[in-house]
């Protein structure tokens, strides 16, 4: 699944997505990592969510960039995304999205384009679908239940 890296971002609102994301790593809380991690949520009505990776003491209690985003826009309303910039400081490659980052974001749709995003603003092109390709999404809740009835 090895992508070809974009150079430079094409337009205007991938040029703002990925200057939200960068701008949000720098106010990540990580001082036991040490690892800053930004992200940027564009919604389908043109809004733009940036989180960043807040850690804890007790680890398990962190929260990464990418479920910050998502909560910031869901509380606000917002359930439609297009794109998601990840952004960290990692100089020779691109950092995705964990897990758990990815099963939060499948619950909105697994069309998203994930936009890694290097140091030097390079970046390459995920859909959501192929970084995790075989997703629980909401549809099968809803297979579940048409199987569940029918018993």
């Amino acid at each position: 699944m090895e992508k070809e890296i974009i150079l430079a971002p094409s337009s205007t609102e991938l040029q703002e997505l990925f200057r939200e994301a960068h701008l949000a790593k720098h106010k990540a809380y990580c001082p036991y990592s040490k690892f800053r991690v930004g992200a940027a949520l564009l919604t389908t009505s043109g809004k733009i969510y940036s989180g960043c990776n807040i850690e804890n003491a007790s680890y398990a209690l962190a929260t990464c960039a990418e479920r910050t985003a998502v909560v910031k826009a869901v509380s606000e309303g917002e359930k439609s995304f297009k794109k998601l910039a990840i952004t960290s400081d990692v100089e020779s490659g691109f950092t995705g999205p964990c897990g758990s980052c990815r099963q939060t974001l499948a619950e909105f749709g697994l069309d998203l384009d994930v936009y890694l995003v290097n140091t030097k603003n390079e970046s390459k092109l995920y859909k959501l679908q192929e970084i995790l390709p075989i997703a629980f999404t909401p549809s099968d809740l809803e297979k579940s239940r048409s199987n569940h009835d029918i018993m």
